[in-house]
């Protein structure tokens, strides 16, 4: 049995006016999904536990069979993992967001969508000029990147999402609590430092918004996590371009599968991922594919972007694993689900239960879902679970 669990990040939404009050995934063709809802079992899962943050870290670790109530420390340790940097005992990993500021209004969370190349002489500018023995700046991907403190230092502190606040003055929505006031004099300090860079100067002439601000959030320690195959029995691999699913994997002992031209955006290379899911099932038992194409969508409050980015999951990522799954000689197991909603009205992650469907190619265990939404989720067999659980019931159910 091959097991294939394929998550659309933040495909969920809230219904739209301009759709006629339908969601993006019922406006959505895909035919692909809908045929695993006919023709499978479905229902809807609690990704995020009640009380926890609603971020993809969270979700995806419940998805991945990791219940985040005793295994998750923060977002940025996952993504130390995946970028090889070594977090100590007593060292705090921090994520450090690039992001574009305008007479103190949060204007993008994301610079908009810097490059990997630009964004690394930023941030190693950055280093040499704020990076002591305590703390430590490294670069990323995109807008993605991270500071390291040493001791402990802001462990404590209170720190926002900045995709939670666009829109909304900087100030008010900065680090609160202990150690707060150095990561904010180092916000402070990181904004005269790029404000004037060479490269946000291009940036602005060529009319691109500026990487004008660090942003630090989703601090934590390195967690202890037993590794998968200890969980489950199986061997695994995770093929995602974010940097935190990455890290889950790492943790989690799963190979990590790299896809040339995965971006982690709405131009990510659907096909490759999904030729690089089946190649590495020829020695694994499970694979997990993440898509964060949806989820940048919703963030940017973009309706025909995020429709898109379902349909090019379901045509080009389920679609070819399904294709292929039927004709295949071993039988397959295949989940698909969104890891939480993205509303496009609120351009934030929410924490309500999110529709999910599994098909086997041993037998159809059709349920009364017709289409794989929000709505038709309701009333499939399995009810509403805690996604923590949902591993062990792809294997159960063998």
């Amino acid at each position: 049995m091959k097991y294939v669990i394929l998550i659309g990040d933040g495909m969920a939404d809230f219904p739209i006016r301009e759709l006629g009050e339908k969601t993006p995934l019922q406006k959505a063709r895909i035919p692909n999904m809908d045929y695993i809802a006919r023709h499978g079992r479905t229902g809807l899962a609690r990704t995020v536990p009640e009380g926890m943050p609603p971020g993809s870290d969270v979700a995806n670790m419940s998805i991945i069979g990791y219940d985040p109530q005793k295994y998750y420390t923060g977002r940025a340790p996952l993504e130390a993992a995946s970028m090889g940097v070594p977090l100590g005992k007593d060292d705090v990993a921090f994520r450090c967001n690039l992001i574009t500021v305008n007479d103190n209004i949060i204007v993008d969370y994301s610079a908009g969508h810097i490059t990997s190349e630009e964004a690394k002489v930023l941030i190693e500018t950055i280093d040499h000029k704020l990076g002591t023995a305590e703390f430590g700046f490294f670069p990323g991907i995109s807008y993605r990147h991270l500071m390291v403190a040493a001791d402990g230092t802001g462990a404590k502190s209170k720190c926002t999402p900045p995709h939670d606040v666009v829109g909304e003055n900087r100030e008010q929505h900065l680090p609160r609590g202990e150690d707060s006031e150095v990561l904010c004099e180092m916000t402070e300090a990181s904004m005269a430092i790029l404000g004037n860079h060479e490269i946000n100067i291009e940036r602005i002439k060529a009319g691109k918004k500026p990487a004008n601000s660090i942003w630090l959030w989703g601090q934590g320690y390195a967690p202890a996590v037993p590794r998968f195959k200890e969980l489950y029995g199986a061997t695994g691999s995770i093929i995602s371009a974010v940097d935190l699913l990455k890290g889950i994997g790492i943790y989690a002992g799963l190979d990590i599968i790299d896809v040339p031209g995965a971006t982690g955006y709405l131009d990510t290379n659907y096909s490759g991922k999904a030729e690089y899911a089946l190649e590495s099932l020829k020695t694994h038992d499970f694979v997990f594919v993440h898509v964060e194409a949806p989820d940048e969508a919703g963030h940017m409050g973009d309706i025909d972007a995020k429709i898109k980015a379902i349909e090019d999951f379901d045509k080009m990522v389920v679609g070819k694993i399904v294709d292929f799954a039927r004709e295949a000689e071993e039988d397959y197991m295949i989940l698909v689900m969104p890891d939480h909603p993205t509303p496009i009205s609120l351009k934030t992650h929410t924490s309500d239960p999110v529709p999910f469907a599994i098909y086997s190619t041993i037998e159809d265990n059709i349920d009364d879902a017709l289409a794989f939404d929000e709505n038709s989720m309701l009333y499939g067999s399995f009810g509403t679970v805690d996604a923590v659980n949902l591993v062990q019931m792809l294997i159960d159910m063998k």
